[in-house]
């Protein structure tokens, strides 16, 4: 190819790539870390298809990977009731107005603890284990559409600073994960014939 011709193609893919980068870095730009929201959104979806899941091998007669199912959820609503009313509530009490909504939450999660705590002393054989779990699904299903509809609009309404409080939420469950042995749970709930932890969690929330 003649120096020319080539001079003129190397230029015009580098104009080309010029008027590419702007976009590149208005998209860069529009792509924010993670923050508390998001932590805590990826957390409902987690559980809401292990609830899923569950109603789709409830009346299989394999006990051990319901029981690993139920105990896995249970676990991580724990933790997930446990970093919000530690620090993301208490953040919230002090920058948004409706504090009833605060206690309502607050309220629901009683509700889900006390079910969790019975399905921990429970067996998939015994009477009302799947009620319990289906019911508490619904529990949580609510709870969901309450934050994810009201509580979640709120702050972003409010305009809060979630820098340091998604930092602190990040290192809690870290640490509460730890604390109450949960590991990756993706195989328990996407892939049936994947090997499965027997690790069991029956730890209550505080």
């Amino acid at each position: 190819m003649p120096r020319s011709t080539a001079t003129k193609s190397s230029a015009k893919t580098a104009r080309k790539t010029a008027a590419k980068a702007p976009a590149r870095a208005a998209r860069a730009r529009s792509r924010k870390e993670p923050d508390a929201i998001d932590m805590l959104k990826e957390d409902h979806k987690k559980v809401l298809d292990m609830f899923k899941q569950f109603e789709k091998m409830k009346e299989d007669d394999d006990d051990d990977a319901r029981q690993l199912l139920v105990e896995a959820a249970c676990a991580e609503l724990t933790v997930h009731a446990q970093l919000e009313e530690e620090l993301f509530y208490p953040a919230l009490r002090e920058a948004l107005d409706d504090q009833d909504m605060l206690d309502e939450a607050e309220v629901e999660h009683a509700s889900a603890k006390q079910l969790i705590a019975e399905l921990n002393a429970m067996q998939p054989g015994d009477d009302l284990y799947n009620a319990k779990f289906t019911v508490l699904g619904e529990y949580v299903k609510h709870h969901v559409e309450e934050e994810e509809k009201e509580m979640f609009k709120q702050v972003t309404k409010a305009k809060m600073d979630l820098e340091q409080l998604t930092e602190d939420m990040m290192q809690r469950r870290l640490e509460l994960r730890e604390e109450y042995g949960i590991g990756e749970t993706d195989d328990i709930v996407e892939d049936d014939d994947a090997p499965k932890s027997k690790t069991r969690s029956r730890r209550s929330i505080h």
